[in-house]
């Protein structure tokens, strides 16, 4: 058991561990609230539960949100299925690999959340609007999909060729998958899980443009990224002061200084070599460093 503590501890103290952070958080509380159900179930009083979920789900009430604000981010780590927790956290696991080996954890986590927000405000939205949901306004809204959505369309649209090994099928360009998911979902908006079909559609939406305005040198993402690291900042512990003895010199001791000013591009050949590479072996052969110059070059006027 104390391994177990200990390997998550180490998941959360690792930099640039954003995507497995992301999934423990979706178990952990899917498992605590798997507990309290049963728990709560076999004492006979199951009521006590849907109070608990109910200060961390989302409903389209207005009332609700208006007292419950916390309920537009908490409701995408909620899970009440096995199999919805687990398909999720598939599709968060195989397409957010793809955006945090490119653009890194932070902005993984910032797709995963802000798609999260922008499906559930949507979701809001339409379901006050439009006449046709104005009868289940009650309903809970439940699920990380939308920021799920979010993170597989930003992939898509990051690497739209990129394949996955799809079973039975065989190799797939993720941008086929990604535009599979997208028409199910719009197929199903009549159905009985509308407002989860409405997030994930929002999630896609939002994922789609963090990437379009990502590539204009707009960051989307930048506000939660300034959120967390106050938050990092505030719960980090103040190191230690060190004693440091000096010693004067008689020598004199010359420094060169380079300008930082420049943005560092990649040069043409580098470039010429990574795409000669990516002509033979394809672009899974590329290391992260190759991929972060590629990247850097079409950010290049």
């Amino acid at each position: 058991m104390s391994g177990f503590v200990d390997d998550i501890k180490e998941a959360f103290s690792r930099r640039d561990n954003g995507l497995i952070q992301l999934i423990l958080i979706n178990v952990f509380v899917f498992l605590v609230l798997l507990v309290i159900q049963v728990s709560f179930s076999l004492a006979g009083k199951p009521g006590i539960y849907g109070m608990i979920l109910d200060q961390i789900a989302m409903k389209p009430n207005l009332g609700h949100i208006l007292y419950k604000p916390w309920t537009l981010l908490t409701y995408c780590f909620v899970h009440q299925q096995v199999l919805h927790i687990l398909f999720n956290m598939l599709f968060l696991f195989w397409f957010g690999q793809l955006v945090q080996e490119y653009l890194g954890s932070r902005r993984l986590v910032s797709i995963y959340l802000l798609g999260g927000i922008f499906g559930g405000l949507i979701y809001l939205t339409l379901y006050n609007v439009v006449p046709y949901f104005q009868a289940n306004l009650e309903e809970l809204n439940i699920g990380a999909s939308g920021a799920v959505y979010a993170v597989m369309l930003g992939a898509a649209t990051l690497l739209p060729n990129y394949t996955f090994h799809v079973l039975i099928i065989g190799p797939v360009r993720i941008k086929y998958i990604a535009a599979f998911c997208v028409i199910v979902s719009f197929a199903q908006i009549p159905g009985t899980n509308a407002g989860g079909n409405i997030a994930h559609l929002s999630g896609a939406l939002f994922g789609y443009l963090y990437i379009r305005m990502l590539r204009r040198g707009i960051d989307l993402g930048q506000p939660v990224e300034a959120v967390l690291d106050f938050f990092k900042r505030l719960f980090a512990r103040e190191p230690r002061p060190t004693m440091q003895v000096k010693y004067r010199s008689q020598t004199r001791t010359s420094f060169t200084t380079y300008s930082t000013t420049t943005e560092d591009y990649p040069g043409d050949e580098e470039i010429d070599a990574i795409l000669d590479k990516i002509s033979k072996s394809g672009y899974e052969s590329l290391t992260r460093e190759e991929k972060q110059k590629l990247y850097k070059a079409s950010q290049k006027n």
